[in-house]
């Protein structure tokens, strides 16, 4: 079953919608709804979380820094 939803959106973020829409060949109705089902998605379909627990490190707070790990490792 597919429902309606209507939404008000400020001009500011209307803006890079359409851009990103026109971008990518989508219209900006199926773009957001790309949006919503890639953030709704539940978390056990992440295919980078069947590789948890796969390497031994000493580092402790991965978790919670990874983004500055992944900087690092691409500054080398």
């Amino acid at each position: 079953m597919e429902r309606t939803l209507v939404l008000e959106i400020p001009e500011e973020v209307y803006q890079p919608l359409m851009q990103k829409a026109q971008q990518v060949g989508q219209t900006p109705e199926n773009v957001v709804l790309q949006w919503l089902t890639n953030a709704l998605r539940p978390v056990n379909d992440d295919p980078l979380l069947q590789l948890a627990g796969t390497f031994a490190s000493d580092i402790k707070n991965v978790s919670e820094k990874h983004d500055d790990y992944i900087g690092q490792g691409l500054i080398r």
